[in-house]
């Protein structure tokens, strides 16, 4: 829509010099006043234009109301490209309006590995093995596995070596334990591990360098989902004979894991579970049908294992 406003002339006041000749004797002071008379000089008019889009009017059109008036479409009707945005503005969009720019993570360095492991008894003794630098993965120490294989041993009625078995491996991380386990007589472990550069790193190359891989099964998978669909993973083979648990301790709530591994039917009369757990810990007497056999501490590190009755009596 567009208004369009002309103001006419109007009449401008202009003062003159009037002289009057019948007052010319008189004073000067009045001979010449200053008078004011009208006169109808032309103004130029002043257009006020206001203009409101409209679907209904063409581009042409547009030009031609406005060259009507005398006005200069091209400087009307441009509208200048907008500013670049910059390129903090396109993040901003991006990520969401409102919300706060976060720069890009660095990328994190590589995952290295070194040697400073062992197998300490049976085939494999003094075989090095892999472990990952840092602590996003903790072992099991060296004083705590080798007691609880001392341990199990005597329990078991064997002192040399470990009755043979199968053997589940929980948290395997760098397969030590499980490694331990095959080298000390179990004929076959299953390993539990989430973390797919883990596995593919650290854990079958332990196996490989060991010779165990044959006799080894890897589960890369949460050891919650892994209890909770045991038998479709490891099949019709029974319960094990050994399992041990040693998971990371803040990010585990131990009552209901060893409630889930309680109820789990990979636990049988005659098993033997080793649970690693830190200080400020209340473990249970019992872990189903399973007793306690002996809890030990080392340091801030806690060692409990469970077994049959029958265990019991042989360790007493």
């Amino acid at each position: 829509m567009a208004v369009v406003s002309l103001s006419s002339s109007s009449p401008i006041l202009s003062p003159l010099l009037f002289t009057n000749p019948a007052a010319s004797s008189s004073s000067s002071s009045h001979s010449n006043l200053p008078l004011f008379t009208v006169t109808n000089r032309p103004r130029p008019p002043t257009i006020v234009f206001s203009y409101k889009s409209r679907s209904d009017l063409s581009s042409e059109d547009k030009k031609i109301l406005l060259e009507r008036y005398g006005l200069d479409p091209h400087d009307l009707l441009f509208e200048p490209p907008p500013p670049p945005k910059s390129k903090r503005t396109k993040e901003v969009q991006k990520r969401g309006r409102g919300k706060e720019f976060q720069p890009p993570e660095e990328p994190k360095p590589p995952r290295t590995t070194h040697k400073l492991l062992q197998v300490l008894g049976g085939k494999a003794r003094r075989k090095k093995l892999l472990s990952p630098k840092g602590m996003d993965v903790r072992p099991m120490m060296v004083v705590v596995k080798g007691a609880a294989f001392d341990i199990l041993q005597a329990a078991c009625g064997c002192p040399a070596s470990l009755r043979p078995g199968r053997w589940l491996d929980l948290y395997s991380g760098t397969g030590s334990v499980g490694i331990e386990a095959i080298s000390r007589g179990c004929s076959e472990v299953h390993f539990v591990e989430m973390d797919p550069w883990v596995v593919s790193d650290v854990l079958r190359p332990n196996l490989e360098c060991t010779g165990f891989l044959d006799v080894s099964v890897i589960h890369t998978v949460r050891v919650e989902n892994f209890l909770e669909r045991a038998e479709q993973f490891v099949g019709k083979g029974g319960p094990f004979d050994y399992i041990s648990v040693t998971p990371p301790y803040t990010e585990v709530d131990y009552g209901m894991l060893m409630g889930q591994i309680s109820k789990s039917p990979l636990i049988g009369e005659d098993t033997f579970v080793v649970v690693e757990y830190p200080s400020r810990t209340n473990m249970l007497d019992s872990c189903g049908f399973l007793v306690k056999i002996t809890e030990r501490r080392f340091g801030r590190t806690h060692l409990v294992i469970y077994g049959p009755t029958w265990a019991q009596k042989n360790r007493k």
